[in-house]
This record gives C-alpha cells, sequence and structure tokens, in this order.
C-alpha cells in the first residue's frame, strides 16, 4: 500500500475534509490605494508570532475536532526531532536562486498546497524505460561539485549563475542562515504593510530564533500540517495504515479502498462533455470508468480491471504480442505492474470534472468553427481610480564645476591629480591585482585613441575614422583594461560597443550578437592580451569566425603593442554633443539581440544625474560587484566615478564565487562610501556569514541593489538588513533602483538623512495585478505580491505610467502600466532600425481626451509598474517576463519565485528555472523547465512536478501548459551563467531541450477549444426529392461504363467459368506465355505458357482427388510462396471442383507470429486439406511450429512438389454459375479476419471489368508486384492472364527487399505500358532508390512507356508518397500522369482502377474542418486546413456507386461526406463466417436506401468518401465523375462530436519532428492515444511529447491523452502496408509495446 500511495505521484495526504467554509479564500479585496502604516509593535514575542501566524493561515489547516488552530501551536513550542532536524537542514539547504527567496511566499505556497492536499487526485506517472531511467539519473551527468567546500558555504563551481534577470534564471546559493527571524519579520511587514527596521525588534526575534525556538518557517508550516493531519487521520480513519513521511514532512496517505460499483454505461468524458459512443462492429473495449472514485478523501480506487469482466478485448489475451515487457520499470527500477489500463483509468478521473467553467454557448457560423473567445467577466476587478498625473523629478542642478564632458573630466584629474587611485582591481584571492591612477588611465587611453585611428589599415586607407563602431570584447576580470578601450574609443571619438566574449563557436545567443555587430558595422574587435590568447583558434592559430559574426579584425590595446603618440598630436576634447557615445546591447524576450545608442548628451546628463540624486563626492571609494561593461555597472564604476573622480574597488565574478563575502569585506577594508551589488550578492553573503567579528559597514551610506526592480529583490534586502544591523548597517542606506537598457537610470531610493521616516511597502493582490489593478491585499490571502519601492524619479525627468497595449494612454492611479521617462538622460535609439525606435524612444503620452500631455517624446523603460503615494516609484515586473495567457498577465519572475518556493527546495539545481510562454491555438501557453539534481529520483521528480502545478495553480489561478525538467547544468547559459531563456525557448519548440522528465497539463489550460459538435439530423424521407436532387443538392451517384453497350469481340465471354477460358486458350493458342516469374536478380525463374498451365492443374487435380478423397464443393488451403505453383494450385482445385483459399505462407523468421494466423484462416474456412510446397510442409512440423500453434489438428498436409503423370478421369464443371469459385481471406486495418465469397459469375464478371478498363489483351504485357492472397493483388496475378490472354510478369515483392531496383529494371526491361504495385513496394523504391536514380539511369532503366502504374489498395490515396515517387523518377522518363491509384475493399475487390483510356486522376483540396462535420468544402490549394485528396482511379465498368449516410442510410447531396456504396456484377456474396452471423451479411452485402431508389442492392464499403463531377470528359463524352475515398469507417474517431481521421493526425504527428518515423493513433474511453516511432537516441523521446501535443491542438483542435514513444517498428503493418491500429491499441493496452516513454497528459 505504502508504494502505490507513493506511487500515485499525488504525494497528497488525503486528510479528513476541512469544513468547506473555511477551506475557501476570502474573496473580497479591498480597493483602497495602497496606505502606508508605520509599526508601532516595536518588539514581538515567539508566542505573539505563532498566534499572529495561526491566525493567518489557520484558515488552511484541516481542522481537527474541539481543537482551536491557535492552541495546537503553542502546544508545539518544544521542538519535537523532526522539527529541530529539519531546522539544522534548513540552514544549509540546497542552492535556490537568491532572486526569489521570499519566505512569506515560501508559506503561502505551502499553505496553499495544504488545501489542495485535501482533494489532490492522485495522476499517473508516466513509464519509462529501465535504460531512460537509470541514465537519467545518476552517473551519467556531472556529480556536484564537491571542491567549493560545503554547500552551507554556498560557494559553487561557475555554473552559480550570475541569474541576470532578464534571462529568467541564474544564481545559485542557499538559504539563508537566519529564516526564523525574517520570516517574523516579514510576517508582522505583510501584516501591517510597513517597514520592518525598528531595532528591538529585529535582535529579540532574532535571538528567540537562535536559541532553537523556531524552526524555519516553512518546515515548521509543513510539520504543523503534517501534525494536525496525523491528529485528524487517526480521530477519523483509526483502521488505516498511514505512514508518516519525513522527506517531505508530509503525511502521504492514499486509501485505496476497494470499492465495487456496478458499472455505469460507457458515457464517458472527454473535456467535460459526454456522450455516448457509437457501436461499431468490432467489440467494445472493456469499459473502465466503472472503477471511481466515491469521494475525494478516499484517494482513488485503482483495480485491476478482472480479465473477462468488460467486454471480450483483445486487452486480455495471453499472447504476449511485443517481446516480453510484461512488466513496466518506474522510478528507482522498482518493477511495477503499470497496467496501463489503470493508468488511463487513473487520468480519465483525474479530467473528471472540469477544471475551468464549461464554456458558454456561441455562434457556430456554417463552416468555420470558431474557438471560444474568452468573454470579460463582469465582475472582474477593473480600474476605478482617476486619471494620473505625470510625475517631475527635482531640477538637475547643474554644478559651477561639473565638467562639460566626459573626455574633459578625464584629462582635468589626469593632470590635476594624476596619482590619484581611480580603479583597484582585485585577484581571486582577494588580493590587489593592480591599481590604475587617473594619470594611467589618461595617458593610456590617449595612447589608444591614436592607434585606433592611425595605426589600423594604411594612411591613405585607415581602417577606422571617427564615429565607426568597435566592438570591446573583454573578460570580467580585467576591468582596467576595459576603462583604457572604452575612454580611448570616446577620445578618439569612435562608438565602442561593449559584448561579452564568446567562448565557443556556438555559444547560446552568439549568433544574435553578431548579426549586432554586422549590422552596426563592426570590422574592429578590442580586447586584452588573456582574452586574446584564449580565444579559440585553427590549426593555423587564426581566430576562427564565430557563428553570425562578420570579419573582424581583433586589436590589443595594451601599452606594450602601441606606439606611442607624436609629441604633437593631441586628441581634441569637445563639449558632450548628440554623437553617439556608445551602444549598449539588449536581448530581447525573442533572442533577438538590439544596439541601444547613447549620446555623449545623454551620457553626461546622466552622469550628472546620479551624481546629484547619490550625492556623489570627489574622491569617495566605490565598491562595484555589478559587470562594469553594461547597465547600473558601466554608469556607475566607469563613467559617473571618472567625473567625480571617484575610487572604484572592482571585485570579480570570480572572486565572488571563491569568496561571496569578498565585497563586504573591502567595503570594511577601503572604508568604502557606496557599495553597488545584485541582491543575489547580498543572498550570497548572508549565507557565507558566520559571525565575522571585523565586518563593520558603518562607513556604508549607500548600497545601491542593481535589481531593485526586480519585485523579488525585497526578501533579500530584508535579510541582508536583519543580519547587518548588528554589523553598523543602517536601513537607509539600502537603495533599490531600477533601470533598463533604453531609459538607462529610471529611478533610485536616495540615501536618507540619518533618523526621515523609512519607506514603506505594498502587499498587492497577484489575481488584481493580472487583471492589471493595483488591490490593496488582505493579509490572509495566499497570492500576494510584497514590493519595495526603488524611489523617486530622477532629477529632471518626468515620468508616467501608459496603457500596455494600444495607444500611449495615461493610466489610471489604480491600474498598472509600461512606465515612460521622458529626460535628455536615455537611450536615443535603436542602432539602424528606426520603426521599432519610433515605437520606444518616441511615444507621446495621451490623456483622456487625446492631447499628448507634453511635446517633448518620452522612452519607454520595459518596466511595469505605478507611482504610488508621496512619487514613489513601484516596479511589478518587466515587459519582457509578461505573459497574457487568456486575457489575464502574468510575470515569469512570479512563477519562478512559486516553483522555487515549492519542497523540496533542494529539489532544483542550484535554483535554475526557465519560464517562458509559447503561443498554441492562438493563446499563450506557459512553459516551465527546471534543472533537476542530479541525485533526484523518479518519484522525487514527479511529486514534485504535481506540486509545482498545484502552487501555481493556486496562487496565480493560472494552468502550467507544459512542466518539463532537464538534467543539471543543460540549460544554456548566457555568458555570466545565468539561464539563455530564448534559446531555451527555442530548443524546446525545435524538440532539442532533451528533458528527463515532461508533464504536459492541456486539458487543464486549453479553455479556447471549438463548442464539441451536436449532430444535426440529416435529410429524411420526408424531404422532397425531385429527380436527382435531395433538397436542392445533386445526389452523389455515379456509375462506370455499362458492360451492356460495350461491344468488343471478346471470346472468353463465351465461357460462364475460367476453367473452361483455360482449356480453350490450351486447345487455341497451346505455346502462348501467360505468366513469368522473375528472381531477385531480375532472370526469368520460370515460365508457363497456356497448355502448361492447363496440364499442371490437370495433375493437381488428380492428386486432390486420388490422395485427398475430395467431394465437389470441399475446400483446400494453398500456402504458397508468390509465384506460379500457386497460379496451378488454384487451376488444379478449380478442375477437381473444390474451392481454393490462398494462405500468405507463415514466415520462417517469424513463426510465432505468422503461423497462428495461418492456422486460423485455415480453421475458419473449413478448409479440409492444405495443398503446399516441400519445404512450407517441413516448416508447418518443425520444432517453431509445434511452441507456436497444436500441430496435431492440421487438417492432411499435400506437397505438390513431385506430380504424378496422371491425368484426372474427368474435369469438373459447375452445374450453376453462381456456386462458390473461391475464398478471398484478409485481415482488415482493425485486425478483423474476413473471408468473402467470390461466385464463378462475379468472378468472371471482375475479370471482364478489369480487361475493358486496362484493354488487356493477349499482345499485352503487365508487370505485377504484388502479393498474391488477397482482393485485387491475387486477381491480377492469378485469374486476369488466363481471362484476357496477356502475359503476366511476375515480381514478389519480397525479392524487392534483396534488390529494389528489381521491379522498375523489369518494367523497363519489357517495355511494359501497364504495371501493378503496392504502396510499401513504393515506399521502398523511394527510400530505396531516392540516390540511385543517376546510377539507373546509366543502366538503361527508361521508364516512359509506362502508361499506368497502379497502385492497389484499400484506403486514401497517400498522395505525398505518388508524388515523390513520381518526382523522383521523373528522371528516368516516368509520365507523373501515369501513376493512379485503385480501390478496393471487402465487398467489391475493385471499386475503381485508372484505365488507359479515362481523363488523368485529379486531385482536389478540401477544408478538413468542414471535413470532420462530413461536409465537403472545396479550397484552394496551401489554404490553411486544406488537405489534398487524389481521386482513387476511375470507377470501373460496370458498378454503379452512390454516397448514403452510414446511420439514416438515406442518399447523400455531393457537398456530403458519405458511405461509399457500390452496386456491380462482381460484388462478393457474402462473408464466409464459421458464426453465421447474417446481421452484418445482410447489411453490408444487401444493404437498401431508406428512401429514394430503395429497390436496388447495395453493398456497403466500409469507407467514407465523396463523389465530384469535375470539368474533365470520360470516354463516352459525358463530365467525368471523380470518387474520392477518405477513409475506413471503422477506423475513424468521434471526438467531440467530430469525425476524425487517424492518417491526418498522423501526417500532422509525423511532420512535428525529424526523428518521428512513424505514427499511430487511436482512441480509448475517449480518450486520443499516439504512438509514435522514434529514430534517434532515446534522449530525444521525452522532446516529442509537447511538440506532439502542440502539434495536434494547433492542426485538429484535440487533447491528446496519452503519447506513447516506441522503438522503430513497433507499429504493426500488413501485407498491404496498412498501420494495424487496433493490433496496437491491444499491445498497448496489454503493456506488450516496451515502450521508451509514455506520458499521460493530464
Amino acid at each position: 500500500m505504502k508504494s502505490a500511495a507513493g506511487r500515485q505521484g499525488g504525494g497528497g495526504f488525503a486528510a479528513a475534509a476541512a469544513p468547506a467554509d473555511r477551506g475557501q479564500l476570502g474573496s473580497s479585496s479591498s480597493c483602497r490605494s495602497i496606505e502606508m502604516q508605520h509599526d508601532e509593535e516595536g518588539d514581538i514575542t515567539q508566542k505573539g508570532y505563532e498566534k499572529k501566524r495561526s491566525k493567518l493561515i489557520g484558515a488552511y489547516f484541516p481542522q481537527t475536532p474541539g481543537m482551536d488552530p491557535s492552541m495546537g501551536q503553542e502546544r508545539r513550542t518544544p521542538v519535537t526531532p523532526s522539527s529541530s532536524s529539519r531546522y539544522n537542514r534548513r540552514r544549509s539547504s540546497g542552492s535556490r536562486d537568491e532572486r526569489y527567496r521570499s519566505d512569506v511566499h515560501t508559506e503561502a505556497v505551502q499553505a496553499a498546497l495544504a488545501k489542495h492536499k485535501e482533494r489532490k487526485m492522485a495522476v499517473p506517472m508516466p513509464s519509462k524505460r529501465r535504460s531512460l531511467v537509470v541514465q537519467t539519473s545518476m552517473d551519467a551527468y556531472t556529480p556536484p561539485d564537491s571542491s567549493s567546500g560545503s554547500e552551507g558555504e554556498g560557494q559553487g563551481d561557475e555554473d552559480v549563475g550570475d541569474g541576470e534577470e532578464e534571462d529568467g534564471g541564474g544564481g545559485g546559493g542557499t538559504s539563508s542562515s537566519r529564516e526564523g527571524s525574517i520570516n517574523m519579520e516579514q510576517w508582522i511587514s505583510r501584516a501591517v504593510h510597513s517597514s520592518t527596521t525598528t531595532t528591538s525588534s529585529t535582535a529579540s526575534s532574532s535571538s528567540s530564533t537562535r536559541s532553537g525556538g523556531s524552526g524555519a518557517a516553512a518546515g515548521r508550516l509543513a510539520d504543523v500540517l503534517a501534525q494536525h493531519v496525523h491528529i485528524s487521520a487517526q480521530h477519523h480513519l483509526r483502521h488505516h495504515r498511514h505512514h508518516h513521511r519525513h522527506k517531505t514532512g508530509l503525511l502521504s496517505h492514499l486509501s485505496l479502498r476497494k470499492r465495487r460499483r456496478k458499472a455505469e454505461p460507457a458515457g464517458l468524458v472527454q473535456n467535460g462533455n459526454s456522450e455516448p459512443r457509437r457501436s461499431e462492429n468490432h467489440s467494445a473495449p472493456p469499459d473502465v470508468t466503472g472503477y471511481t472514485n466515491n469521494t475525494a478523501a478516499d484517494g482513488i480506487q485503482v483495480e485491476r480491471a478482472p480479465p473477462g469482466g468488460g467486454g471480450g478485448s483483445a486487452a486480455h489475451r495471453q499472447t504476449p504480442k511485443y517481446g516480453n515487457a510484461e512488466l513496466m520499470e518506474t522510478g528507482d527500477g522498482v518493477p511495477v505492474s503499470s497496467r496501463v489500463s489503470a493508468k488511463i483509468q487513473q487520468l480519465v478521473n483525474t479530467l473528471k470534472r472540469p477544471k475551468r467553467p464549461p464554456l458558454r454557448e456561441f455562434f457556430v457560423d456554417d463552416f468555420e468553427e470558431l474557438l471560444e473567445v474568452q468573454q470579460p467577466d463582469p465582475n472582474l476587478p477593473k480600474a476605478e481610480g482617476a486619471q494620473m498625473a505625470a510625475m517631475r523629478g527635482e531640477q538637475l542642478g547643474v554644478v559651477t564645476n561639473w565638467p562639460p564632458s566626459l573626455e574633459a573630466a578625464l584629462q582635468r584629474w589626469g593632470t590635476i591629480s594624476p596619482k590619484a587611485p581611480c580603479l583597484t582591481t582585485m585577484d581571486t584571492n582577494g588580493k590587489p591585482l593592480y591599481v590604475l591612477t587617473y594619470g594611467k588611465l589618461w595617458s593610456r587611453s590617449v595612447k589608444v585613441a591614436y592607434n585606433l585611428l592611425h595605426k589600423l589599415g594604411t594612411k591613405q586607407e585607415p581602417l577606422v575614422r571617427p564615429g565607426d563602431r568597435v566592438a570591446l570584447v573583454f573578460p570580467n576580470n580585467d576591468p582596467g583594461a576595459f576603462m583604457t578601450a572604452f575612454y580611448g574609443c570616446l577620445l578618439a571619438e569612435v562608438v565602442p560597443v561593449p559584448i561579452e566574449v564568446p567562448l565557443t563557436r556556438k555559444d547560446a545567443g552568439s549568433q544574435q550578437i553578431g548579426f549586432l555587430l554586422g549590422s552596426c558595422g563592426v570590422t574592429v574587435a578590442l580586447t586584452s592580451d588573456a582574452c586574446h590568447k584564449g580565444l579559440p583558434k585553427t590549426p593555423t592559430g587564426e581566430i576562427p569566425q564565430f557563428k553570425g559574426w562578420p570579419k573582424v579584425l581583433w586589436f590589443v590595446p595594451e601599452s606594450k603593442h602601441l606606439s606611442k603618440p607624436p609629441r604633437d598630436w593631441f586628441p581634441q576634447i569637445k563639449d558632450a554633443n548628440q554623437d553617439t557615445a556608445y551602444i549598449e546591447y539588449k536581448t530581447c524576450k525573442d533572442g533577438g539581440v538590439l544596439g541601444v545608442t547613447v549620446t555623449r548628451t545623454a551620457m553626461l546628463t546622466h552622469c550628472q544625474a546620479l551624481t546629484q540624486s547619490c550625492s556623489y563626492t570627489e574622491a569617495e571609494t566605490i565598491v562595484n560587484v555589478l559587470d562594469f561593461k553594461k547597465d547600473v555597472g558601466l554608469w556607475h564604476a566607469v563613467l559617473t566615478s571618472v567625473m567625480n573622480m571617484m575610487h572604484v574597488i572592482s571585485i570579480p565574478y570570480a572572486l565572488m564565487k571563491v569568496n561571496p563575502l569578498s565585497w563586504i569585506q573591502k567595503v570594511c577594508q577601503f572604508k568604502a562610501k557606496v557599495a553597488c551589488v545584485k541582491s543575489r550578492d547580498m543572498h550570497w553573503a548572508l549565507v557565507a556569514h558566520r559571525d565575522q567579528r571585523d565586518v563593520n559597514l558603518s562607513s556604508l551610506r549607500m548600497l545601491v541593489v542593481a535589481d531593485g526592480s526586480n519585485p523579488w529583490s525585497i526578501s533579500s534586502c530584508d535579510a541582508f538588513l536583519n543580519v547587518f544591523q548588528t554589523k553598523g548597517l543602517r536601513p537607509e542606506v539600502i537603495c533599490p533602483c531600477a533601470s533598463s537598457p533604453e531609459a538607462l537610470t529610471v529611478a533610485i531610493r536616495r540615501p536618507l538623512e540619518e533618523g526621515a521616516t523609512p519607506p514603506s511597502r505594498g502587499v498587492l493582490s497577484m489575481p488584481g495585478l493580472s487583471h492589471g489593478v493595483i488591490r490593496v491585499d488582505s493579509e490572509e490571502k495566499l497570492s500576494v505580491l510584497t514590493l519595495q519601492d526603488v524611489g523617486s524619479v530622477m532629477p529632471g525627468a518626468l515620468m508616467c505610467a501608459v496603457k500596455v497595449e494600444g495607444v500611449p494612454q495615461l493610466c489610471k492611479t489604480d491600474e498598472i502600466g509600461e512606465m515612460c521617462v521622458c529626460t535628455v538622460a536615455t537611450g536615443t535609439s535603436y542602432y539602424g532600425l528606426a520603426g521599432m525606435t519610433k515605437n520606444t524612444f518616441e511615444v507621446f503620452p495621451v490623456s483622456n481626451n487625446g492631447t499628448p500631455i507634453s511635446e517633448f517624446p518620452f522612452t519607454r523603460t520595459g518596466l511595469l509598474g505605478f507611482i504610488g503615494p508621496a512619487g514613489l516609484i513601484f516596479v511589478i515586473g518587466k515587459m519582457d517576463g509578461l505573459m497574457v495567457v487568456g486575457g489575464r498577465r502574468h510575470n515569469a519572475d512570479d512563477i519562478v519565485a512559486t516553483a522555487l518556493a515549492v519542497e523540496p527546495m533542494k529539489f532544483v539545481y542550484r535554483g535554475r528555472i526557465a519560464v517562458f510562454s509559447i503561443t498554441v491555438l492562438h493563446d499563450e501557453r506557459i512553459v516551465v523547465v527546471a534543472e533537476q539534481r542530479p541525485d533526484s529520483t523518479e518519484e522525487d521528480s514527479f511529486q514534485w512536478m504535481s506540486r509545482v502545478l498545484q502552487a501555481i495553480d493556486s496562487i496565480h489561478q493560472v494552468g502550467v501548459y507544459c512542466l518539463a525538467l532537464v538534467p543539471s547544468n543543460t540549460l544554456p547559459k548566457t555568458p555570466l551563467g545565468g539561464i539563455h531563456l530564448s534559446e531555451a525557448k527555442q530548443l524546446f519548440l525545435e524538440g532539442a531541450l532533451h528533458p528527463c522528465n515532461v508533464l504536459m497539463c492541456p486539458h487543464t489550460c486549453v479553455t479556447n477549444l471549438p463548442k464539441p459538435r451536436q449532430k444535426q439530423p440529416e435529410i429524411g424521407p420526408a424531404s422532397v426529392m425531385v429527380g436527382n436532387l435531395v433538397s436542392g443538392k445533386r445526389i452523389a451517384q455515379a456509375s462506370g461504363r455499362d458492360l451492356g453497350q460495350i461491344e468488343d469481340n471478346d471470346q472468353a465471354r463465351k465461357f460462364l467459368f475460367l476453367s473452361e477460358v483455360l482449356q480453350w486458350r490450351a486447345q487455341t493458342t497451346p505455346d502462348h506465355v501467360l505468366y513469368t516469374l522473375l528472381n531477385s536478380r531480375g532472370a526469368i525463374a520460370s515460365s508457363l505458357t497456356c497448355v502448361q498451365l492447363h496440364k499442371r492443374a490437370e495433375k493437381i487435380a488428380a492428386v486432390l482427388s486420388e490422395r485427398g478423397h475430395l467431394q465437389d464443393g470441399d475446400h483446400v488451403a494453398l500456402v504458397y510462396p508468390p509465384g506460379i505453383d500457386l497460379i496451378a494450385a488454384f487451376y488444379g482445385c478449380l478442375y477437381a471442383g473444390c474451392v481454393p483459399i490462398t494462405v500468405r505462407p507463415p514466415h520462417p523468421q517469424n513463426i510465432a507470429t505468422t503461423l497462428p494466423t495461418v492456422k486460423m484462416i485455415v480453421e475458419v474456412s473449413r478448409s479440409v486439406c492444405v495443398m503446399t510446397t516441400q519445404l512450407i510442409c517441413k516448416l508447418l512440423r518443425s520444432k517453431e511450429a509445434l511452441a507456436a500453434v497444436d500441430v496435431r489438428t492440421w487438417p492432411p498436409v499435400i506437397d505438390t512438389d513431385d506430380l504424378p503423370k496422371k491425368k484426372p478421369p474427368l474435369l469438373y464443371k459447375p452445374s450453376n454459375p453462381d456456386t462458390l469459385a473461391y475464398l478471398d481471406f484478409s485481415v482488415s486495418t482493425t485486425g478483423m479476419l474476413a473471408g468473402v465469397k467470390m461466385s464463378h459469375t462475379a468472378t468472371s464478371a471482375f475479370c471482364r471489368s478489369i480487361k475493358l478498363q486496362c484493354e488487356l489483351y493477349p499482345s499485352r504485357e503487365v508487370a505485377i508486384c504484388l502479393d498474391p492472397y488477397c482482393g485485387l493483388g491475387f486477381v491480377l496475378w492469378c485469374l486476369c492472364s488466363v481471362y484476357s490472354g496477356h502475359q503476366s510478369i511476375l515480381i514478389p515483392p519480397s525479392e524487392l527487399e534483396v534488390n529494389p531496383a528489381l521491379w522498375l529494371s523489369a518494367v523497363s526491361q519489357y517495355k511494359v505500358r501497364d504495371t501493378f504495385c503496392s504502396y510499401s513496394v513504393m515506399e521502398l523504391c523511394t527510400k530505396g532508390l531516392g540516390l540511385q536514380t543517376d546510377s539507373l539511369k546509366s543502366r538503361g532503366v527508361d521508364l516512359s512507356r509506362v502508361r499506368t502504374c497502379v497502385v492497389v489498395a484499400e484506403e486514401r490515396p497517400r498522395i505525398a508518397l505518388t508524388q515523390s515517387f513520381s518526382k523522383l523518377f521523373k528522371d528516368l522518363g516516368l509520365h507523373p500522369r501515369a501513376v493512379s491509384t485503385s480501390f478496393g475493399c471487402r465487398v467489391n475487390l475493385a471499386i475503381c482502377l485508372q484505365g488507359t483510356s479515362g481523363p488523368d486522376p485529379t486531385t482536389v483540396f478540401v477544408d478538413m474542418r468542414a471535413l470532420r462535420h462530413d461536409r465537403v468544402r472545396l479550397v484552394e490549394r496551401g489554404s490553411p486546413h486544406s488537405l489534398p485528396l487524389m481521386e482513387s482511379g476511375k470507377i470501373l465498368p460496370g458498378v454503379r456507386i452512390i454516397i448514403a449516410n452510414p446511420e439514416t442510410k438515406g442518399p447523400m447531396g455531393e457537398s456530403h461526406l458519405g458511405e461509399i456504396w457500390a452496386h456491380s456484377g462482381h460484388n462478393a456474396s457474402g462473408y464466409f463466417t464459421v458464426y453465421g452471423d447474417e446481421v452484418l451479411q445482410s447489411d453490408h452485402f444487401s444493404s437498401r436506401l431508406s428512401f429514394g431508389d430503395t429497390q436496388t442492392v447495395w453493398a456497403r464499403t466500409g469507407y467514407l468518401g465523396f463523389l465530384r463531377r469535375t470539368e474533365l470528359t470520360d470516354a463516352s463524352g459525358e463530365r467525368h465523375d471523380a470518387l474520392y475515398v477518405v477513409g475506413a469507417l471503422e477506423e475513424a474517431m468521434e471526438l467531440r462530436g467530430m469525425r476524425y481521421h487517424p492518417i491526418d493526425i498522423e501526417t500532422s504527428v509525423i511532420r512535428t519532428h525529424k526523428s518521428i518515423t512513424e505514427c499511430a493513433v487511436f482512441t480509448w474511453t475517449n480518450l486520443l492515444v499516439v504512438v509514435v516511432e522514434l529514430d534517434g537516441s532515446e534522449h530525444e523521446a521525452l522532446d516529442l511529447v509537447p511538440l506532439v501535443t502542440n502539434v495536434v491542438l494547433e492542426e485538429h483542435y484535440l487533447i491528446v491523452g496519452v503519447v506513447v514513444v516506441v522503438d522503430i517498428g513497433v507499429i504493426p503493418i500488413n501485407s498491404r502496408g496498412e498501420k494495424q491500429r487496433m493490433h496496437l491499441r491491444d499491445g498497448f493496452l496489454a503493456d506488450q509495446l516496451d515502450p521508451i516513454y509514455v506520458a499521460y497528459n493530464m
């Protein structure tokens, strides 16, 4: 029971459900604007905290009778072993990405999950092949880095991401060690919406934590929960075993009770619409909906469907069809009998209750089914405030001694105080590597400027001129070289474009960087010496051209490589002007890289604004941890610092990885006034901090938090302050700022004067934010976002928020919009992209009445937010992270935060999670990809995944479409180790991400499917029929030429029986060759003349009467390989008056599966003896045969290799032409074995019809490459030559496996005009000879004489295959018009066959959507949803066709899809069955229309198709009616009230990924199951799941229920090359496929 509960994958505990009213979330939300209150309480005790906390989240606990929630917690104050071990473990708990650390949020997530658990249903865990499990979980991936100290030190190797924010991923690190205290603070702050900075409270609460009073909050929550549940579980369910799982601290308790319920009728649910299943002719699958769960608390009862308990389905056959995969391996390689039907039952159960409200009614256009459009709900929160006013920053006061340009500043400091330090760089040991003084910076920059302008290229043709762009490629540990190069470029008036160092030829995103360089016209790249040596080199020592890059000259501007400028050369120092100063690169959401140009004026003004708002003064010391090449790092530590002659201490990324405290140590050592960090750096410092005595941060007057605009940075700031307040850090020092590449610094919090009021914060409702409105949340809500302000507007700027979509209209005061600024200090354009520049840098916001609010243009910042009280700016996210799902906005960062808060937090490897959206079916769908720890098991991953889904659903009220786990370190990285989001998305869409676990939940997210179709009653008998019109439409009927009116000198017509025709030919043309059999080398193996055939048939007849003692009408099975013996044996039977049945011999390499079929046909056909060759005779009695069937029950076996020289006394002549001539047995695509009776009349009529259609007579030669056992193949192989007298060249298809060119060479060699083949033969030629057309041509193969090449088939023409065949062999002279198809079925072995004289076969394009509604609507080629259909050859002479409604049996109009009914002289006369199933017999062979022409007797083909009158004329001068076959009725799937043909879905699926070689689909309990064959490594298996789901949704509006990935060759195919989907289904349900992966989409 234990493992079962775990296995069901929810990991949920089914506790007694909480009283309904308590479980509800409070739904009223207060609509005031943010009120800022201050924390008056001061101290809070542990008890007070517990109480407060229980008030906040108590509502979500399952309540035990008579127990107050707060009581329960107070009673727990003594630390239980579980919780204390928990606490210790959490101290050093695993890496998480700190940008998203919020313990408040963690608790909210845990509480939300707990709520879910009460009604959670188990979801089926995917089945995975053992090899896949082993390989993904353990040793195949790099072990976690152990060299870098204990995890508690939080020091990772180089993969700990830099976590660049725009890439939504990255930074590693571990949870804070002081978690308890932070949590309390945050809970309070949440409760009273205010600041958390009173010293006394922090001190006391952290001391209470240290004394072990409380564990980490999330852990405590889990424990409290577990304890409550424990009690309630004991209380209610004493008689159950339950077990406490320490791993998650949750009680995982699923009771699998047996509840036998009466099997319900199969009203199965698909997407919430139940509909009765149409009864078809094959046996119904066992009903699995009978086992439903009675209450949610019971868990799910999954019982094995009792064998024999539900319709005699093949699922219970004992013979394992596909190898021995009886047991599936799951999880840790524990064998679990993963009974597929049970899993599917679980799946059906998870879909039982529709997740979303039912779809509203909507108008269905006549043809177009519209997708459901989400109607706005009138109750949704709307913005109600007044229109906002634009906010102006303080005036930018130009101080008298501010320099006129940055170069002027550099010159001033370089000459006045050359010894002043400008930059100190640290090495990886934290020792100063070098100090760059202002004097050195000035002289070196001048040198670089001179060399750039004069030493590259020639004097006449310098390579670089002022205004040109050059790339700066410098590593993160060499700011000095970068600064020198940057200022050198400014002095030379050259435009620097700083970019990352490309590490390999194909870095993620380096191609787009290359594109930027190309569009900027970059020809020179500046780099440092070390970096130049480290670049990849070709064998000749050249630096290769990186992918997508222009050709660049690499230049190292280091003093030793440069020439000194002459004495008289000086750079020209100008005042700042409108020329471009530099270009900063920016990666967009779609992965494209843009260059933001910043002018010299903007650069200078920005430095002035920063100087003013940060109160920078000369010679201040500033510690910088940020990337100095762009963004905040560049602005503060390279530009503004030089303007103010400040001293920058640069901490390289490599040093931070070794020693995360290094920046704090440098602040102490240099008594720095300012530090520039990201929240990640604060978090790392917290984790590494171990009560160092000498830390003193009192010198800091400003700690700039560069990613303060990320709403999740607040928790790092709070935690940092909590710990370092005792070390002299003042609360007002923390200054979050907001910035963007386009608008530079958008806002920054000013360092406050001592004792001023601390800034406030807002707690906003996430559902409100998703609708774009600001609602202050009540504390009880779980889904809140706590924000800190990022200060006020920059000096000299004007700021406003505008609506996200459409016209840039000002927002209301309580509405979220995109922040826009109007100031000199922003970027001016995207380099070279005028259109995009206009939309971003030249925006004119308008007020309600449409008038612009300013004559100056604004710049869009790309940040979403609002201006709060007192003019403070709040940012809630980035435009780039915005995902609009179902009309609501969600931010990728928020979803990452929720996923990271799910226990076990250590599950995600270093917090690396990518969240993005993809568009499927006209809406964005959320995809979450996480790297899992190398040591996590299948079970862990599945539990974690199901929890993440629940958490995101509860907190954001949005469904996740796909959740994928990839092995650690496999997501594409940005240069600084973050996740490269667009690249990850690209890989996901290309199917190249190679996840090791995937969970798709399309059923919950996709709410805009078209409405299921209700069947309209078709035209009934009451409607008026006038002539050939039904309700104004022409009746769909057509016929071939009339046999009676054809005058031909057909001698064979005189005879009623084929046996007589043969005797007549043996007398009149004894030596005329009828048959020639070729071997694999193309040589003639044997041949038969008329007289030879007659003689052999006589001998066989004699053997039958002597040895077999057979009577007239006895049945004889002919088990021969394709060849001449078969033909002789057939006529021998006719001569002896026996009824022959041709049977395909068993395959010698595969007796176990092929022999039972032979045995079955012999038994079902009641054969009294078997005729065969000696070889097969031995095979039938071999050891292998003994194992496969009971050999003793064979009828007598006669081998015909040595025939006696005897004639039969008398050749048999049938008395009545309507008696049986032969039986035709074949296995249909649905796996049904059916034999049909062919009378002598029908056989002769058949031969005559073919003779007339193909114009066959004795001088003709026809090449036949078909299996001669049933249908038209048998007739062409054995009968037609005898009737028409033409020579048949017989090519056994099996010989083509040895020599693929055999058939085409024979056609060429014998100058054949007509040839027949099967699809498998055509496919073999297309695949096997595709590259050999030239060599065939050189061998003289010439197909120009072929006028008809007919594919014999019983299915919709495979147009792609016939077209590629025609195109491929066009070079050999094959006329494309020659290739056509035929159509036959069980009731009539050939209805259509392309003749010689009729018009060419036509192709039409129909609308696939209309086809699902059984309507035919022609569209243009290439229009969306178009499906090409090829005519199935011409209707044979003597055949009449009508299209009828399969349900009502009424005739149909031309524009409808219906069943093809045929009336003809060569219809079969009925099924040959042992059971004597008369109902089917009469229905299929002698149906009559329900109205109209009710006299004619028709045979129902069981195929859907339509007729269309074409513009072409046929031989008789009439307009030609073309018949188009769409598919078999019994294969068609009814889903959502529409009719789907498997082949259409399969075609879409095969197209979606190069590794899918074959696909088959079928339905099971109204779930669509897609089986794909994978040609590739097993890693790729899981890539296919999302792709398959996407394409079926997009193109067919269907949700795939199960995706099964199997090896090549698993999908069974019959001799005609048709897929046996029902066999496959039985194999799947009986667990016999040995799949690589089975995904159950939820």
